[in-house]
């Protein structure tokens, strides 16, 4: 019997996360490409934009006028896609047509009243800050006796839908757990009765041993291309130590997740040599009870495929079979391993001034 080559052959790879599997075609790298191609977007150079409603002191598109911040500023949505006033009743019509109110509250967090940077090109201590704000707005959010779930997101690029270059995430807490978390809550429950461990954390150990697909590590987290990626250069970050959520990191665990962080991001901008669009967002405990199982981790989600010029689009296949990938797990942490973690823009300079 011929043996498998993870890196020739075509196989699919199993998700423990969410029990589904990804088929990879490591051989699909070299076929042309003649889609579509668009100028690298460097980022904007601008450190206040009087056009921007998200810089200090501009009117917003409600009227109201941002304070002169000079941090974190976070607001509620104004165009929020949930609102808490929306009734929980139901719409149903037969057995096959069924709908639910969902309450909600959105809100968007700034990390830094400077339009032009983002977490890859921003001070540690500043990092250091939106990762408490991320811990406060949890808690506060997750106390509420009617949310269920806080999900803190950030999408990063114009191609990932965000529609503000002004670097911000935003925040939706829900009054039902969203499919995502739930398929996640599902995985954790089944692997902790069967094998007594939490799943993330017997994952990052074996990855441990294995280190073919790390990234980088400190103290407190590691960053790797998971064994079962979908997206080009898709990464998670996880905590070494079991904790459910942001809330719980210790005060050295801030910090760590605020270098682990920025040093991810200056490795993705250093790939294409371009601000990199990204979709992360972090997946921690839903807060309608203490879910010890649940293990706190981020995932990266980058749709750039080979250049800064070529997209990932999920189409075809994807959409109607399965999700599928072409560059494999293991070249895609090789890649990322090797990149400085200078930011590109800084060469030639002091990086500590």
């Amino acid at each position: 019997m011929i043996k498998l080559d993870l890196q020739q052959h075509p196989h699919r790879r199993y998700n423990p996360l969410t029990r589904e599997w990804i088929l990879v075609s490591p051989h699909r790298t070299q076929r042309p490409w003649q889609g579509q191609t668009e100028k690298a977007n460097a980022g904007t150079e601008l450190e206040y934009d009087p056009q921007c409603y998200m810089c200090p002191g501009n009117v917003r598109a409600n009227g109201e006028r941002n304070p002169a911040y000079g941090g974190v500023f976070t607001f509620d949505n104004d165009y929020p896609a949930l609102m808490a006033e929306t009734p929980q009743s139901e719409y149903k019509s037969g057995d096959l047509i069924l709908a639910r109110g969902e309450p909600g509250i959105c809100r968007v967090m700034c990390f830094s009243p400077r339009h032009d940077l983002t977490l890859a090109r921003m001070t540690l201590s500043d990092i250091r800050q939106v990762v408490e704000v991320w811990a406060r707005e949890y808690q506060e959010l997750s106390a509420l006796p009617w949310i269920k779930y806080v999900q803190i997101f950030e999408n990063r690029g114009a191609m990932m839908g965000c529609s503000n270059p002004h670097p911000h995430c935003q925040i939706w807490s829900t009054s039902t757990i969203p499919t995502h978390p739930v398929t996640e809550q599902l995985a954790f429950d089944e692997y902790e009765r069967k094998h007594g461990v939490c799943l993330l954390c017997d994952y990052e150990e074996q990855e441990r041993v294995l280190g073919e697909r790390i990234i980088c590590q400190n103290n407190d987290f590691v960053v790797l291309v998971p064994f079962w990626a979908t997206w080009p250069f898709e990464t998670i970050l996880l905590s070494k130590r079991h904790v459910t959520d942001i809330a719980a990191l210790r005060s050295s665990e801030r910090l760590a997740l605020a270098e682990i962080l920025n040093r991810l991001t200056v490795r993705y901008d250093n790939l294409f040599q371009t601000s990199f669009p990204y979709s992360m967002g972090f997946h921690q405990r839903p807060s309608d009870g203490a879910h010890p199982e649940w293990h706190f981790h981020a995932h990266f989600f980058p749709p750039l495929l080979r250049s800064a010029s070529v997209r990932k689009f999920s189409v075809g296949y994807e959409l109607l079979a399965a999700s599928q990938r072409d560059i494999t797990p293991e070249t895609a942490a090789e890649r990322l391993r090797a990149l400085s973690e200078q930011h590109f823009s800084l060469a030639g300079t002091d990086s500590s001034d």
